[in-house]
């Protein structure tokens, strides 16, 4: 190409401009243009990559993050789980203004002499304490007195019966026919083997250290085969009285209901429990749901309130009357958003947490007060706040992009679908707010695993809750361990009244 020249300055009057550089070509541009997007496409997609595993592992840190603060107070964990790491006391109720210790006006525990003791024994000085004459003529001026309660040795009492033959003046020889309950040649009676059933199912020691306190304190000690036998033997003697529980729990308003794991016989089994005011039914199934809970025998023909944690299978038995979902279950769901969700869901969890309480406090008020329903301006505004509360719950948490997501809303729905349900407490007085009486009375049976391990077999778990069943209730009556046992023992077994 020629180069560019115009009159200036220099040599000649003629100034040489510098040569351009060729234009491009318009296919290299395009080609280049091409590569550019290539590369652009691969940094936007190489992006998207990170950032999805970024939200992965975002969700990833949220989950094991709440893995680690979830505890007994706010999850189904027991609180033997929490080791060393046990979370400070945090009642979520609000301060009574009372003060702690014994309210005024109630019976305090102190021992009191007794008017009617059964030994005394007179210490009398032998000697003056000022001239030292001896005072045994002297006059009794006063008397202080002290008492000590104590048990005095005890040994067991051999009872022999001889039953006599007698010969008639006709020939004939008659012989004398044995008390009840004595059977063999030699045994123990109902007291020793009911104390020995009280230690070992009532107490929980195990089989053989019942039978070594049996030896200690008595001076007797029946095989742990014999007291094995006396068990089966008296849990089989009871079947009257948990008949009798059972039919009362049938034809109750409300009944408390819960589940827990039992480990028999290398395999995990289930506990149920069935409870209303005294009564108490404990029986082990090796199904968990609808099997177990038919096999109690409660819930097939129940009619009343259900009151249960939201374990799918109560809600099955078309012919219970309604039900009524655990208030502190519902609690520790909420309060676990709290210390794992974002500002937006502690929010909503908190108004839940506040709705629940303040409804709770309202039921209870009334029922002070001998009210039959909660004052209806303050049971619609609490109500109200729950209401909105699930709602905005299921909104913040729609996309449920990782599982604690998924969480929250599986929980804040089913808070919207099970209102009813949730909020029976505050709608019907006879409904408590929590399902802790079933809890109380399942507590004994994870004691028992507890200390023992498992049971051997599912004939001595089946057993064991029987007894259970019959203590409990028994206790809730009034009446001794012990004497409920004996009594059993002696074929004539405790019956609650059904009526």
């Amino acid at each position: 190409m020629l180069a560019y020249l115009r009159a200036g300055p220099g040599r000649g009057g003629v100034q040489h401009v510098p040569e351009m550089p060729p234009a491009p070509d318009a296919a290299g541009l395009r080609a280049a243009n091409a590569r550019l997007r290539e590369l652009l496409a691969e940094r936007d997609e190489a992006i998207a990559i990170l950032t999805g595993e970024l939200q992965v592992l975002r969700a990833r840190v949220e989950d094991l993050s709440a893995q680690v603060k979830s505890n007994s107070r706010n999850s189904s964990k027991p609180p033997s789980s929490d080791g060393l790491a046990k979370p400070a006391p945090k009642s979520l109720r609000k301060k009574s203004g009372r003060k702690p210790g014994r309210p005024k006006g109630q019976p305090g525990t102190t021992m009191q002499l007794s008017d009617h003791p059964d030994k005394t024994v007179r210490h009398r000085p032998k000697q003056c304490s000022c001239c030292g004459k001896s005072l045994k003529r002297g006059t009794v001026t006063g008397t202080e007195r002290r008492q000590v309660t104590d048990i005095p040795p005890v040994k067991a009492v051999v009872t022999e019966h001889q039953m006599l033959t007698v010969r008639c003046s006709c020939g004939c020889e008659t012989k004398a026919g044995a008390p009840d309950g004595v059977s063999a040649p030699v045994q123990y009676g109902p007291r020793i083997m009911g104390i020995g059933i009280y230690l070992w199912h009532g107490q929980f020691l195990s089989r053989d250290r019942a039978c070594q306190a049996l030896s200690e304190m008595f001076g007797c000690a029946p095989s742990p085969g014999a007291l094995a036998a006396a068990a089966r033997k008296t849990a089989g003697l009871i079947s009257p009285a948990l008949k009798a529980v059972t039919e009362h729990l049938v034809r109750a308003e409300v009944v408390h209901f819960d589940e827990t794991g039992f480990r028999t016989a290398g395999r995990l089994a289930w506990v149920h429990s069935a409870s209303a005011g005294k009564y108490v039914l404990v029986t082990v199934h090796a199904k968990r749901g609808k099997d177990g809970m038919k096999a109690a025998g409660v819930l097939p023909s129940f009619r009343g309130i259900a009151v249960h944690d939201a374990w799918k299978p109560y809600g099955t038995f078309e012919n219970v009357g309604g039900h009524a979902l655990c208030g502190a279950h519902l609690l520790r769901e909420l309060i676990a958003v709290t210390e794992t969700g974002t500002d937006l869901d502690i929010a909503w969890a908190q108004q839940a947490i506040d709705a629940l309480l303040a409804l709770d406090q309202a039921a209870e008020a009334a029922r002070a007060a001998g009210k039959d329903a909660v004052f209806p301006e303050a049971l619609a505004e609490h109500e109200d706040w729950y209401r909105k509360a699930a709602e905005t719950g299921i909104a913040l948490n729609a996309g449920r992009s990782g599982k604690l997501h998924k969480k929250r809303h599986a929980l804040a729905r089913r808070m919207k679908a099970r209102e009813d349900d949730y909020l029976r407490f505050a709608r019907d007085l006879r409904v408590p707010f929590s399902n802790n009486e079933a809890e109380r009375s399942i507590r004994m049976s994870k004691l028992r695993i507890k200390i023992s391990g498992c049971m051997r077999s599912m004939t001595g778990a089946e057993e064991f809750c029987a007894l259970r069943s019959y203590l409990g209730t028994a206790a809730r009556h009034g009446v001794s361990a012990l004497e409920a046992l004996t009594s059993a023992f002696q074929g004539n077994p405790w019956i609650p009244e059904t009526g």
